[in-house]
């Protein structure tokens, strides 16, 4: 069983990326994937494939609008620790009703409380680790906040407790610094790192020319791209205080182009601050607040000159710098954490602190001067791309569970 209750971002392609692993392989047995009801409409992609292969052993299975329910309700700490818990027990109900050999939970951040909690399931599990940090001060000019110690202290005492779980077999980590250091732990528990996957080719049909006029971007323009889900923690009020602090003759040259979805509130907020730069400075700034398919994402990064990922004290993976190195474009990016430490490591583009505005500006001003291409290594970038394939994504995750899959059958039929 594959258990996913988010939604956006890179979910429906990790979906999409295992069942083509399955049906290419012809893997045995079945597979079973739980997900919310929105899951369908949102990531239709997966979906179709399922059905376009026309496996009786691949089944979606959507859980209840109520349940769903229960999962958006709330954003405060209390709220967040409940909703952990309902999901475990969702993972939990779902697992018995498909008479799960194993299953595997694709966010497993969100699951780490029930586990230390000792709580257990109806067979044997494994998950996705996204977001490691009490590794963090092992990376290059790392200054933690006291928020920073607090919470990297709280992590070793749930992961030490999580990492004792009789039922947990393997912890596939997205941070591949992070793998070695869970020796630290002293667990028996299986710790490898996955790959987060990338498509390489463009499948969308449409030139970046093409792209540049529909979108009505001016020509001659450094074309700066931020792409995702558009909200504060990825550094828009930041950057929109950078651009307003540049002198009119790099506004000028500027094209800023702002992608993803978000919610109307925070739209309207956007749109708000955009205009008011916009009227101050001759800047251009194009704004596309909706979800772009899966096989449309790779046109805008080969538009793009620059992306950006002036991210706030992100944690974890950013599938951006992917897309980006995918393109051959450097990244304009937070120095914070694994996202800093993969810029730098892989010569990606520039790590600035992007809490300071005045710092994005410097960098921005450096992105207009140079010539984008000198930003950044092209061979390291490719070499980071091939270490985050596609196929080395789903082979990891199939070999090590059928291996696991194989001891448990070995051991209960030992019994």
């Amino acid at each position: 069983m594959l258990f996913d209750m988010d939604l956006g971002g890179h979910h429906g392609s990790y979906i999409q990326h295992l069942i083509e692993y399955w049906y290419k392989q012809e893997l045995r047995g079945s597979l079973e994937i739980v997900v919310r009801p929105e899951f369908l409409q949102i990531h239709s992609d997966p979906v179709k494939l399922a059905a376009e292969y026309q496996l009786s052993n691949i089944q979606f299975t959507v859980i209840t609008q109520d349940e769903a329910k229960t999962l958006n309700a709330g954003r405060s700490s209390l709220d967040r620790f409940t909703r952990n818990f309902q999901r475990w027990k969702l993972f939990c109900k779902y697992a018995t009703q498909c008479k799960a050999t194993h299953a595997l939970h694709l966010y497993f951040d969100t699951c780490e409380l029930p586990l230390a909690f000792g709580i257990g399931a109806p067979c044997p599990f494994s998950g996705i680790y996204f977001r490691p940090t009490f590794h963090y001060g092992e990376f290059e000019g790392y200054t933690p906040s006291w928020q920073d110690r607090l919470q990297q202290f709280k992590e070793k005492i749930i992961l030490t407790r999580v990492l004792q779980h009789p039922q947990l077999t393997t912890l596939f980590c997205l941070d591949p610094f992070a793998v070695k250091q869970f020796d630290r732990f002293h667990t028996q528990v299986n710790v490898v790192h996955l790959a987060d996957p990338v498509q390489l080719e463009d499948r969308s049909g449409i030139a970046p020319a093409q792209l540049q006029s529909q979108l009505g971007i001016a020509p001659n323009r450094q074309i700066l791209l931020l792409f995702g889900a558009l909200s504060r923690r990825k550094g828009i009020d930041e950057l929109l205080d950078a651009i307003s602090l540049l002198p009119t003759d790099m506004c000028s040259q500027i094209c800023l182009l702002l992608v993803g979805g978000t919610n109307a509130v925070e739209q309207a907020r956007i749109q708000a601050q955009v205009a008011q730069v916009c009227q101050t400075h001759p800047v251009q700034i194009v704004e596309h607040y909706d979800f772009v398919p899966e096989d449309h994402v790779s046109v805008y990064f080969q538009l793009a000159d620059i992306v950006l990922t002036p991210y706030q004290r992100h944690v974890g993976m950013s599938g951006i710098l992917l897309l980006a190195a995918v393109a051959g474009k450097p990244v304009l990016s937070s120095d914070y954490g694994l996202m800093g430490e993969l810029v730098r490591r892989y010569q990606l583009g520039l790590a600035v602190d992007t809490t300071s505005p005045i710092e994005i500006a410097k960098a921005l001003s450096r992105c207009l001067v140079d010539i984008p291409a000198t930003l950044g290594d092209r061979s390291q970038m490719q070499i980071f791309v091939e270490q985050n394939s596609i196929d080395r994504y789903a082979s990891t995750i199939f070999q090590n569970l059928d291996r696991q899959i194989d001891r448990t059958s070995i051991e209960i039929g030992a019994k």
